[in-house]
């Protein structure tokens, strides 16, 4: 029996012994009834074809498609959208609304779709959306119902796989009872999640997160960030899993395990259902071994290195954990390579390209070796020309080891080639209609047409499996009962102080609440972020004051203080590069350091592993001195110690990065390290609220002398800080309130000394 229920637009029918279906009115789409059930008409031909019809399995409709798609519609297909911000005046690039008007004097709702937006989903026939800022729940349920409405009403109606980088982080002036029911429960970062060393911890943040990425309209999320962060300079390092392959891999496992595994009537089959969200994981062959810590972001930092022959081990996150799921969806359904040149790792072909242009790192290895017939999709703007700006995000691309000699549709071409599927951050189908043209012309258009269609199947049936054709539209008050409710901040919550890693405690802790407590002020001078932007100066409390108080009573006056707790975060470096330098004569190399004090590189190689003659062939920077920008952090501990006069100084620390302790820890009485928590998590630990349990998985270095001399492909192998009560800050090292943690985690991961 049909039955149909209106909501903005949208209808449903409900299918007896099947899926709802969900359309819109103002699509064109109708409604096919065969044998008693119910069907969506996407291509509007009046007949059931095998990809409208849901009884058919997943791949069996895909091809269905794929064959029925024209070159233009596939080539919009394997493009990946940059970066859309809901409404548009909140992302890095401007948007306009309504022919060209900015979104402020458009008159536009928030949930409309831009003037971009509506050009690259007719003209490009792109598909796969990459969703930054939401203005709220119920904004991104109006916008993707726009969305999936507009694509329903086009072409096959094919509908929108909208995706998101990872968006559940802290905010840290946040309490729990402020959060709950927010934009969306609240974690700590990948590394926090490690640092539990328990993967069903991972495996529940998945199963969660992948709930409020479907209420929000979001079908792929491109994590877990699986590299093994075998450079502890590197500036992704905080968000990977940490530094030991198995526990990288048990991690990834869950985590994708969470993500994709629907269950009871979510089920659609294999798994895969309407809680499902397809796991995008990066970055194949691994992106933690940058030379000298630097990243591929930048064309400096273009270069990864295996000094130490480990190339295999940066594998096993994805071939014993990602690609090896225990639950019934197998595998993780993409892949992202990274930017880097893995220098001198393809013994086939000897090609220095970045990963995704390497042909044997992804048919040879990724595809053949270990049989991965999932979705390759590029990092974003690898197929742009480089910009003159090494230093700067944008404008340019990201194109290592063909910024010469090709053009941009020579790139996608190569790409094609290589075995990629999807090209991330590209919206123009152009580019891709003439990597076809150039296939043609080398193979014929029968092998062209194969190998579009091969993508075109892998990218179709991440939409399939999870129900999209069947009913992509959300309903506002479903949204925001689902996105931060509160169970879900609980459940996030809960892992955030399960996070807390308690390094020192000579006594000092658990403090009794309605103590008094000194909070000095963070004193940062100007700076800029990652992308260039500029960050001003800045003198604030580094803790909500307001959250501390529930707590503690806070005083200004050190000498009126039971105790101090100071607040910092690991050293603020350079990236690796400096344009000083270069106007000083220099090669523009610089050290990337993880102390606070100045340091000079005087144990640094003598020459680089890599280098490109057109730029700088050795990138050497021994000898040269650097200071990290909040090197008063530092300034603040010592402070600190000295005006509290013998009384408790305790450290808590954002660890982004390992960090060089030594400098500080004489002076501490206690030290707490953190991956990014709300503020009560922090002050639930001190209080004695919440006994730390969670274990440091990477070493902290004695000092930079070690950080230079470890091999950037190796993990486990530096000398690590001994504090002043002997303790070894060693992988899986950690404390409770009794002492150094000895349990199930540390003997099956901890590392034998």
């Amino acid at each position: 029996m049909q039955q149909t229920n209106k909501s903005a637009g949208i209808r449903y029918v409900h299918n007896a012994n099947g899926p709802r279906l969900g359309y819109s009115e103002a699509s064109g789409v109708r409604i096919l009834e065969a044998d008693g059930l119910f069907f969506k008409d996407l291509d509007k031909d009046g007949k059931l074809n095998p990809y409208e019809d849901w009884r058919l399995p997943a791949d069996e409709r895909a091809k269905d498609l794929a064959s029925r798609m024209s070159i233009e519609q596939i080539a919009g297909l394997m493009l990946y959208s940059s970066h859309q911000a809901i409404p548009g005046n909140m992302g890095w690039f401007p948007a306009t609304y309504h022919g060209g008007k900015p979104f402020e004097e458009s008159g536009a709702e928030p949930g409309e779709l831009s003037d971009q937006q509506l050009a690259f989903l007719k003209n490009d026939h792109i598909r796969h959306i990459l969703v930054t800022r939401v203005q709220s729940p119920e904004i991104a349920s109006v916008w993707n119902n726009n969305v999936q409405a507009f694509a329903e009403g086009i072409g096959l109606g094919i509908p929108a796989n909208n995706s998101s980088d990872p968006r559940h982080g802290s905010d840290t002036s946040k309490e729990f009872n402020a959060g709950a029911g927010g934009t969306i429960s609240m974690w700590p970062e990948s590394m926090g999640l490690a640092a539990t060393f328990d993967p069903e911890t991972a495996r529940l943040f998945g199963e969660i997160a992948s709930k409020e990425y479907r209420a929000l309209g979001l079908a792929t999320a491109l994590s877990p960030q699986i590299d093994i962060a075998t450079d502890p300079r590197w500036f992704r390092f905080g968000m990977t899993f940490g530094e030991d392959p198995q526990l990288a891999a048990d991690m990834a496992r869950a985590y994708v395990d969470g993500f994709q595994t629907s269950e009871g009537q979510a089920e659609i089959a294999d798994g895969w259902g309407y809680d499902s969200v397809n796991a995008m994981v990066k970055h194949w062959p691994g992106g933690g071994s940058g030379e000298a810590g630097r990243d591929a972001h930048f064309g400096y930092g273009k270069y990864a290195v295996y000094p130490g022959g480990n190339f295999d081990e940066h594998l096993v996150p994805f071939t014993e954990g990602a690609f090896r799921l225990e639950g019934a969806t197998g595998k993780a359904s993409a892949v992202m390579p990274y930017y880097t040149i893995s220098a001198l790792q393809d013994p086939k072909n000897g090609e220095n390209v970045g990963n995704s242009y390497n042909t044997y790192l992804i048919n040879d290895l990724l595809r053949e070796k270990y049989g991965y017939d999932g979705v390759v999709c590029t990092d974003w703007g690898i197929t742009a020309d480089e910009g003159e700006d090494i230093t700067q995000l944008f404008p340019g691309g990201r194109c290592w080891g063909v910024e010469e000699g090709y053009t941009v549709a020579e790139r996608h071409y190569k790409l094609l080639m290589a075995g990629v599927d999807q090209f991330g951050g590209n919206n123009e189908i152009g580019p891709v209609i003439e990597a076809y043209n150039i296939g043609v012309r080398e193979h014929g258009e029968a092998f062209m047409r194969r190998r579009f269609e091969q993508s075109a199947v892998r990218l179709l049936l991440n939409m399939f499996r999870l129900g999209l054709f069947e009913d992509p539209y959300l309903q506002a008050e479903e949204t925001a009962a689902v996105v931060g409710c509160s169970a879900f901040m609980e459940a996030g919550y809960e892992v955030q102080l399960r996070s807390v890693v308690l390094l020192k405690n000579e006594g000092a802790l658990p403090l009794p609440k309605r103590k008094s407590v000194y909070i000095p002020k963070r004193k940062l001078p100007a700076d800029t972020d990652w992308m260039g932007a500029p960050i001003p100066a800045s003198e604030h409390y580094p803790v909500n004051l307001e959250v501390v108080r529930k707590y503690y009573e806070v005083t200004d006056r050190p000498e009126e203080a039971d105790f101090a707790l100071v607040c910092m975060e690991s050293p603020r470096s350079t990236k690796g590069y400096s344009k000083a330098d270069v106007e000083a004569g220099g090669n523009g190399y610089v050290p990337i350091s993880l102390q606070y004090g100045p340091y000079t590189a005087e144990h640094a190689r003598e020459t680089s592993l890599a280098g490109d003659p057109r730029d700088v062939l050795n990138r050497s920077y021994k000898g040269k001195t650097v200071t990290v920008s909040n090197a008063g952090d530092l300034e603040t501990v010592l402070e600190t110690k000295r005006l509290m006069g013998g009384k408790p100084v305790v450290v808590s620390i954002l660890l982004s990065n390992p960090a060089v302790v030594a400098e500080f820890e004489r002076e501490a009485d206690a030290i707490v390290a953190h991956f990014g928590v709300q503020d009560q998590a922090v002050l639930d630990i001190l209080s004695g609220a919440f006994e730390p349990q969670a274990l440091l998985p990477f070493q902290l270095p004695a000092h930079m002398r070690t950080v230079e001399e470890q091999l950037e492909d190796v993990p486990h192998d530096m000398e690590v800080y001994v504090d002043s009560a002997g303790h070894a800050y060693d992988f899986a090292f950690g404390l409770n309130w009794r002492g150094a943690i000895s349990d199930a985690r540390t003997a099956k991961y901890g590392k034998i000394r």
